[in-house]
């Protein structure tokens, strides 16, 4: 669900109904067909049966990927071919995954037009480890379980035991506050003081937003968007739209429910603002301040700080989330078929290992998925323009360690978004809650074709 140009936008996918998101993806496998995947691992032959590229004598490794992964910003391609000067590393990037993951599958069906890597978003991973994991390498002969938090090694490991995927980051749930604004709303602005406000709850979290609300600067919301809070609540939650035998619940699960009633509630209460995350009318809302916290998985700091004035920097905080959770996070596999297969799993298990995610971190903002990254330096001591002195890395750390192992369904990204962006923001703009559930649950369900 991220349509991403920025580090960690790249969960959302945003952009029109889900209809028509479901339509333009669908348009984009037949417009682009194999193209989209372009610089494929089994097409890319010379017809002189050599994987050279250009006759350089050098092993082409390909990686398809969507939005900004950030290994060629930290440099970590020039490095690893630095490292091992007979490989040559290339990428392709589709900006938006709504347009990049139907072509994947479309290529992994046909077992055709693949890279010798391929990224994988987390809201699509369950999908890919279900129905297309015969295609795939197991690259637990090459990642190291210890490294990964169980919970993300688990996400896209089959139920026999084979691992597709390494994870590259997670998105561990935090509050990024205004202390401005705070402060004028009468509210702490020390961090551990904000966290014990709300601590243990999200009914606590809406009740400090109610006190907020009471004295708020004119102008500003409590939160920045129904969307994002509804996301953050869910995050916290171990079942959330299917259950362990694979079925789908969101509409029967009390969780799933409470979290919407709780959001619309407070968009019924003007604690939320209007908008829809990741929309150009959303981005003006960072630039003029006008609200005074927001979900914030470490990659909305990069969105934080794109989108801001030069102004805003120190003036946000980072406080712990009411509940430990998880919004975000992405994979690579390695397709069998591609000509370097084996050298593409190396090349995966080093973009993924301990070292070069802390390196990921500290450019481009994408947390580790492996905890051991954590006691590393460029974690540990990890500090953001826009947050001042908080010590962000010990904050994201301690969310990511202690983040419930969610149950992940193949179709997560259609029901979360159903929820998002037909739920609760039509609530914020009017709707009553009972209209936007209803709303929601058909958009929901015509795209699950139920």
């Amino acid at each position: 669900m991220r349509a991403r140009t920025l580090p960690h936008a790249r969960l959302r996918s945003s952009g029109g109904t889900p209809l028509a998101r479901k339509a333009l993806a669908l348009a984009a496998v037949v417009s682009l067909g194999t193209g989209l995947l372009a610089g494929c691992a089994d097409d890319g032959d010379d017809g002189s049966g050599s994987s050279a590229d250009g006759g350089s004598g050098k092993t082409k490794i390909t990686l398809g990927l969507f939005g900004t992964f950030g290994f060629e910003e930290a440099g970590l391609y020039k490095e690893y071919e630095k490292l091992h000067p007979d490989i040559d590393i290339q990428q392709t990037v589709v900006e938006r995954n709504e347009n990049y993951y139907p072509a994947l599958v479309n290529h992994l069906t046909t077992n055709s037009g693949l890279q010798d890597i391929q990224g994988v978003e987390v809201g699509n991973i369950a999908e890919i480890v279900q129905t297309q994991s015969d295609k795939l390498l197991d690259l637990s002969k090459y990642g190291k379980k210890s490294d990964f938090l169980d919970w993300k090694w688990q996400q896209a490991t089959t139920k026999d035991g084979q691992t597709v995927g390494l994870g590259t980051d997670v998105g561990p749930m935090a509050i990024c506050y205004r202390k401005d604004l705070f402060e004028k709303a009468g509210l702490p602005t020390d961090r551990e003081e904000v966290g014990k406000l709300w601590a243990g709850s999200w009914e606590k979290f809406v009740q400090v937003g109610e006190d907020y609300q009471k004295k708020a600067p004119k102008g500003t919301t409590f939160v920045d968007s129904p969307g994002g809070l509804l996301n953050a609540i869910l995050s916290s939650e171990k079942k959330r739209f299917y259950d362990s035998s694979g079925k789908v619940v969101y509409k029967t699960n009390p969780a799933v429910k409470a979290a919407f009633d709780l959001t619309a509630k407070a968009a019924e209460d003007g604690l939320v603002g209007n908008q829809t995350q990741f929309q150009p009318a959303w981005d003006t809302t960072i630039a003029n301040s006008k609200f005074a916290a927001i979900s914030c998985p470490p990659w909305m700091l990069g969105y934080i700080k794109g989108k801001s004035k030069p102004d805003a920097a120190g003036k946000w905080d980072v406080a712990a989330s009411p509940k430990a959770g998880n919004w975000g996070g992405s994979f690579l596999t390695v397709p069998k078929s591609g000509r370097n297969a084996e050298e593409a799993a190396k090349l995966a298990a080093w973009l993924t290992a301990p070292e070069q995610q802390a390196k990921l971190f500290a450019v481009q903002g994408s947390f580790p998925s492996a905890q051991t990254a954590y006691g590393l330096p460029e974690v540990k001591n990890a500090k953001n323009e826009m947050t001042g002195d908080a010590p962000i890395g010990e904050i994201f750390a301690a969310a990511a360690e202690t983040s419930p192992v969610q149950i992940i369904g193949p179709k997560d990204q259609i029901i979360q978004q159903g929820l998002t962006d037909n739920g609760v923001i039509l609530v914020a703009q009017g709707k009553s809650p009972e209209e936007a559930w209803k709303t929601a649950t058909k958009t929901i369900d015509n795209n699950l074709d139920q």
